[in-house]
């Protein structure tokens, strides 16, 4: 890595640590914690993969990472979307007062977790080597670990609609996972 990435790197590791405090340790929701590594690992997906970004545009791997990159943005906005007008959310976008079930989310659970993942393979496929398999792979398995987190919380503030709500829905991808 060269001295601009790794400052990129450790500019965008404060980025996240300081979205990491203020809106999940002060507001005591731990999913934010593995959702850290999930951040930290798409930010060392693009620094490793930024060089090669738009080399060989037509091979197999940068047409499905396009498409995962392009999935992902979908994912994000209607995600947002939805929970900002659906979901009634009381201060922060993540704090609804409804429980979302409607559009993207009668398919799944976690769309902008969906989205992080697209988004992380899809930045894993411009350059696939063992270091960004890595990363793609921790990125995985905290966004596992963040959806289980966040899984409980709302079972916690919905109960017996968000137990319902889960057997009916995929955490990340309608009529697969």
């Amino acid at each position: 890595m060269d001295t601009a990435s790794l400052v990129l790197f450790v500019i965008g590791t404060m980025g996240i640590s300081i979205f990491t405090l203020q809106f999940s340790i002060k507001k005591k929701r731990p999913h934010g914690i593995p959702r850290f590594f999930a951040f930290e690992s798409i930010l060392l997906l693009v620094l490793l993969n930024a060089p090669v970004w738009f080399d060989q545009p037509l091979v197999w791997n940068q047409l499905i990472s396009w498409i995962l990159l392009l999935v992902s943005i979908v994912f994000a906005v209607l995600g947002f979307l939805l929970l900002r007008f659906i979901g009634k959310p009381q201060g922060d976008f993540e704090n609804t007062t409804k429980l979302v079930t409607v559009g993207l989310y009668s398919f799944i659970r976690h769309p902008l977790y969906a989205s992080l993942l697209f988004l992380g393979t899809g930045i894993f496929l411009k350059d696939i080597s063992i270091i960004t398999a890595l990363f793609a792979f921790v990125n995985f398995v905290a966004l596992i670990a963040t959806a289980k987190r966040e899984e409980k919380e709302m079972i916690g503030k919905f109960g017996e609609e968000y137990i319902d709500y889960m057997q009916k829905t995929r955490m990340f991808i309608p009529f697969v996972v």
